[in-house]
């Protein structure tokens, strides 16, 4: 086993499998998030469950595993590669062969792990570890992670920041959903171009759908 994991093989695999354990979250990270359009009340509910859900938190160490793994493996395949591809391999004009973000895969990851940590210490942290507010809804308290949410999404070049984001992991995702499942050995003509569709449907949807929400908070505060 060890010697799999080991070898490039078994990372890369250990990089898509990861990396569909990413998508997957995202999904339901986005479906949560688009609560907040319902109103204070049904997001604050929503976020209270997902955080009191026993389910969600035995999730959470595997999450931050899987974030671990994914990039951690990522970037060592990226410079090995490096250090390991031909001069002639170089000097092919990859543009007519591979898509923008098929050649730019660990920049891309960069700026989203640039992000992420941005976006974990402004809403994770502090809804973790800072003082928050708490609303009463039928004698529950519930932390009003509504209001901390709405407070940065009225700032328009946090509003920027986070659209950006969320375009970097849709063009990220367009490449990588494809990828993980060809790894797997999802790589036969049929299923290239199945995978091609769900991939490009799904990278439009994520990046759609976060950089929904921060654009409906700053219209809101103008209005």
């Amino acid at each position: 086993m060890s010697s799999f994991i080991n070898a490039s093989v078994g990372k890369k695999f250990l990089v898509s499998i990861s990396g569909i354990f990413l998508i997957t979250f995202l999904a339901v990270h986005l479906t949560v998030n688009l609560f907040l359009l319902a109103g204070q009340e049904s997001y604050n509910m929503a976020a209270h469950f997902m955080a009191t859900n026993p389910a969600i938190k035995i999730m959470e160490p595997l999450l931050a595993l899987g974030f671990l793994l994914h990039i951690g493996y990522s970037a060592f395949l990226t410079f090995t590669n490096r250090d390991t591809r031909p001069l002639k391999y170089a000097m092919v004009d990859q543009k007519e062969t591979s898509t923008w973000p098929s050649r730019n895969m660990f920049v891309l990851g960069t700026l989203i792990f640039i992000f992420l940590v941005l976006h974990l210490s402004n809403f994770w942290v502090k809804m973790k570890f800072g003082e928050m507010s708490y609303i009463d809804y039928g004698g529950e308290m519930v932390q009003d992670a509504y209001s901390l949410i709405k407070a940065k999404f009225v700032i328009w070049w946090y509003v920027i920041i986070y659209i950006a984001g969320a375009v970097f992991l849709g063009l990220h995702l367009l490449h990588g959903f494809q990828s993980a499942f060809q790894t797997l050995g999802l790589s036969n003509q049929l299923w290239r171009k199945r995978l091609m569709i769900l991939g490009t449907a799904y990278s439009i949807i994520i990046a759609t759908g976060f950089s929904i929400i921060p654009i409906y908070f700053l219209v809101n505060a103008f209005l």
